[in-house]
């Protein structure tokens, strides 16, 4: 078992909305300005933050979880990492000690110090007691100091370092500014690529950051961060290669179509599959293909320009009715339904693939690690939505919770349809490396089973 050393810290809250994402973003584009090789990583399931994470760090961003990713994974990703990298940073996912399993969990497996950011805007010496609480909550758990958030003053600043029983823990403080937000919406951050300011709302974050005690460590200061990397003997690197050789898989990709983890690419790719990108919003038929994977995102945005792409629409009709595989995660599925009703009440025509329509809900309506038991394994994934469907297809299989979770009524529903059970749809989102023989068979006849 090999080993390799890196710096590396795990950026965390006490809930989220902190801004520990602008923080990362922040301390990932400062160090590769600096001439650093940044290796980021996010904790749990997210498929948007990773987008501005790559974008500061300059490299790909994959998930840590240890349940959906499972412990060898994380453990084989970040001894890889560390053998390339100056710095690895991963951020956590809502509060430090918040679900099963937390970012806290993953710190302690990997002995990764923790940085606390807290918003501090409507507070002051009790910024004290809520870092010494992250701090000793766990025992064991190492702690390397507290960065303050949107901060009103300089004034401001020195009464919440002034409130630390421990001054060491001082990172310094980000005061409150508009440049530093990354905006949001339903489902989670805008994509750096809608915007044409992206690169610059990092530099202003990195500039801001840079004036502070956790922005001004420099090589020598990282090494008290070093940690001890050791790849898995448990986790295997060798996919079934052959499963998906020779077969071409259209992969939807465009501002709809946008939830993709690089992983599940990658283990594709390790399979044998090529992948040839498209857009369903812009080009007007499939690419050659043996197989189609729609991912989720935000089909309900676009819904008129989806519809009013009638070529395409035909190209993925055809495509079905010729038998060829398709998988639809969330946004994909819903795309293939033949309405997609928005919060006022206003249905717009989509594909009409799969029987029934899609009505877009304020609130959340699922959330949460799950998992499919499907034909050569077991995927595990995790769902995320705003909307609820309504079809006269039967679910052919269900969803079932993570270890140690309970859901609120049934899981996701898995619906078959089309040519021979080509066309596979379902709101669960999978991690195809958890099983990748399992994510094989998606993209597969029958005839191939």
């Amino acid at each position: 078992m090999s080993t390799s050393t890196c710096p590396a810290i795990l950026i965390a809250a006490p809930a989220s909305g902190q801004g520990k994402t602008t923080v990362v973003c922040a301390l990932a584009r400062l160090h590769a300005r600096q001439g650093r090789r940044v290796r980021v990583f996010k904790c749990g399931p997210d498929f948007l933050d990773p987008y501005w994470l790559a974008l500061a760090s300059g490299a790909p961003v994959h998930q840590l979880d240890l349940w959906m990713t499972g412990e060898a994974d994380c453990a084989q990703r970040l001894h890889d990492a560390a053998q390339d990298a100056d710095l690895i940073i991963v951020e956590g996912v809502m509060g430090l000690f918040d679900g099963q399993p937390s970012a806290a969990d993953l710190a302690q497996r990997f002995g990764l110090k923790v940085v606390a950011v807290i918003d501090a805007s409507a507070m002051a010496g009790t910024f004290g007691a809520l870092a010494w609480g992250l701090q000793h909550y766990r025992e064991g758990l190492r702690f390397a100091g507290v960065l303050a958030n949107r901060v009103a003053s300089p004034g401001h600043a020195v009464m919440l370092e002034d409130g630390l029983r421990d001054p060491a823990q001082w990172l310094g403080a980000l005061m409150r500014n508009e440049a530093l937000t990354l905006p949001e919406r339903h489902l989670g951050l805008v994509m750096d690529h809608e915007l044409d300011d992206a690169m610059q709302r990092l530099d202003v974050a990195a500039d801001a950051l840079a004036d502070t005690p956790l922005g001004q460590m420099n090589s020598h200061d990282l090494q008290a961060w070093a940690v001890d990397f050791q790849g898995s003997d448990s986790v295997t690197r060798d996919f079934p290669s052959a499963a998906l050789q020779g077969r071409t898989i259209a992969v939807a990709r465009d501002a709809a179509f946008c939830f993709l983890y690089a992983a599940n690419l990658d283990c594709l790719q390790a399979m044998g599959a090529e992948l040839a990108y498209f857009s369903p919003l812009a080009d007007d038929s499939l690419p050659d293909c043996d197989a189609l994977w729609l991912p989720g995102g935000y089909p309900e945005l676009h819904a008129q320009t989806l519809a009013a792409n009638a070529p395409m629409k035909n190209s993925i009709v055809t495509h079905v009715q010729a038998g060829k595989p398709v998988w639809a995660e969330c946004g994909g599925m819903m795309a293939l339904f033949d309405e997609i009703i928005d919060t006022n009440g206003v249905s717009h025509p989509v594909w009409g693939v799969l029987p029934g329509s899609v009505t877009m809900q304020k609130r959340l309506a699922a959330l949460g690690p799950q998992q499919l038991d499907m034909p050569g394994g077991t995927l595990r994934g995790h769902t995320f939505h705003y909307s609820t469907c309504a079809t006269s297809l039967p679910a052919a299989s269900r969803t079932q919770a993570a270890p140690g979770r309970s859901l609120r009524g049934e899981g996701e529903a898995l619906y078959v349809s089309g040519s021979k059970g080509s066309v596979k749809a379902s709101y669960f989102h999978a991690w195809f490396v958890s099983s990748p023989a399992a994510a094989a068979r998606l993209f597969l006849k029958e005839e191939h089973d």
